[in-house]
């Protein structure tokens, strides 16, 4: 996790400097939107959601009310703003992949893309909803597992497991599209080092959730994937092993 906090970091102090704040202005603004709209719907529902869900918890689990609750709550507040995440990027996910590129060039590196600005941008926004087609219906099954009895207990914990990996799925993929590498294969290529990929999702999804410092994480994050990418993943990418996976 600490290589992955350390290339976050970085990645923030990037999309900060001159040259690449340009590539920020909208994503910045589209989470300022999405965050207001997210925060006003969590103040609305919260409690009617909790009763909800405090309902579903056996009688006789009564006493440890002062675990559940905030297991319950972290269950509740994680999937939205996961959710909230997602949105994000979808919508911003053309800047994010011209911002991929920007942050190699800075770092003496870069893709050898052939492709136009727009199909770029167009080819962006259909590999998130590749991203979305992965993580939805496997989000929808951890969710459902929140209304078991019992087993809510632990949906918490997969969450933040969950969590780890999606955002690192996220934030590594700009770079390795803008190099051609396939969905499965990056999926593959994050497989391989596991322990990696999930401590730089980890890093992500836990400083996410600090005000104000996410609405530049976001960016951070895809700047940090590109230098993950020409760090980590690149050298194991040209190894040329057998790490393709079925959709």
């Amino acid at each position: 996790m600490l290589e992955g906090l350390n290339a976050l970091r970085l990645g923030i102090r990037l999309v900060l400097s001159a040259g690449l704040r340009r590539y920020v202005i909208v994503p910045v603004l589209i989470n300022l939107v999405l965050y207001a709209i997210t925060i006003t719907l969590l103040v609305r529902g919260f409690s009617s959601w909790m009763d909800q869900w405090m309902a579903l918890v056996p009688s006789w689990l009564g006493w440890l009310d002062w675990l559940i609750v905030p297991l319950l709550a972290i269950a509740l507040l994680i999937p939205a703003f996961f959710t909230f995440t997602l949105m994000v990027n979808l919508i911003a996910s053309p800047f994010y992949g011209f911002l991929a590129e920007a942050v190699e060039r800075r770092l003496g590196g870069g893709s050898e893309d052939s492709r136009s600005l727009g199909r770029q941008a167009i080819d962006s926004f259909k590999r998130e909803l590749h991203k979305l087609a992965y993580i939805l219906p496997r989000m929808a099954l951890l969710f459902a597992a929140g209304f078991v009895p019992g087993l809510n207990l632990f949906t918490p914990f997969l969450w933040m497991l969950f969590s780890a990996w999606c955002m690192a799925i996220q934030y590594l993929d700009y770079a390795m599209d803008n190099h051609g590498v396939s969905f499965p294969r990056m999926r593959g290529l994050l497989a391989a080092g596991w322990w990696r990929t999930l401590g730089f999702g980890a890093a992500v999804s836990l400083t996410v959730w600090i005000p104000l410092l996410n609405l530049v994480v976001m960016p951070g994050a895809v700047a940090a994937g590109a230098v993950m990418w020409q760090r980590r993943y690149a050298a194991l990418n040209a190894e040329g092993r057998s790490l393709q996976v079925k959709d």
